[in-house]
C-alpha cells in the first residue's frame, strides 16, 4: 500500500506546481493584459487543498511522521517497537475517529435534504463543486491513512526487535 501511495504522490506535487502555474498566469492576465479570470483562485485553492490532505497519508505511508525522538531514541529496541506498535494503533484510532467526523460533513456536501445528489458548491461566479469534492477526498483519506496505520501497526509487531 506505501509504495501505491508513494507514486501517487507525484501527481499532487504536479498539482502544487500547477497551482503556482496558475497563479503566475492569472497575474499575467490581471495585471499586463487586464483580463482576469473567475476560475484561478478556487482552483489553486482547492489544488493546494487536497495536496495537503494527500500530504498526511503520504507521510504515514512513508513513516516520517513527527515523533518525540527525546525519549524514542533512547528506549531499548524491544520497548521501541512496542511503542511503534501502540504509536501506530492509536494513530489509526484518531485517522478512523476523524473519517467518522468527515462522513458527517460529506453527507451535508453531496446529498441536498431530499436526498438527491448533488455537490456543495463555491457560491462563486464559477460556482465549481470544490468544497464538496474536497469534503469526500478527505473523508477518503482519512479512512486509508487509518489503514495505512493499521499496517504499520502489524509490520512492526511482525519484525523482531533488534
Amino acid at each position: 500500500m506505501g509504495r501505491v501511495i508513494d507514486r501517487i504522490g507525484v501527481i499532487f506535487a504536479l498539482a502544487i506546481l500547477s497551482s503556482a502555474g496558475i497563479l503566475w498566469l492569472e497575474v499575467i492576465l490581471r495585471y499586463v493584459l487586464d483580463a482576469p479570470t473567475i476560475w484561478a483562485h478556487e482552483t489553486v485553492i482547492f489544488l493546494t487543498a487536497v495536496s495537503f490532505v494527500f500530504g498526511g497519508l503520504y507521510v504515514a505511508a512513508r513513516n516520517a511522521h513527527i515523533r518525540v525522538v527525546l525519549v524514542y531514541d533512547v528506549l531499548p529496541p524491544r520497548i521501541r517497537r512496542l511503542f511503534d506498535v501502540v504509536i501506530s494503533l492509536a494513530c489509526a484510532g484518531s485517522s478512523a475517529f476523524f473519517a467518522i467526523a468527515a462522513w458527517t460533513s460529506v453527507k451535508r456536501a453531496a446529498w441536498t435534504p431530499a436526498g438527491d445528489f448533488r455537490l456543495e458548491t463555491t457560491g462563486s461566479a464559477w460556482n465549481p463543486p470544490t468544497p464538496g469534492l474536497l469534503k469526500l477526498f478527505l473523508f477518503l483519506i482519512l479512512i486509508a491513512m487509518a489503514v495505512q496505520f493499521l499496517v504499520l501497526a502489524w509490520n512492526y509487531w511482525r519484525r523482531k526487535a533488534d
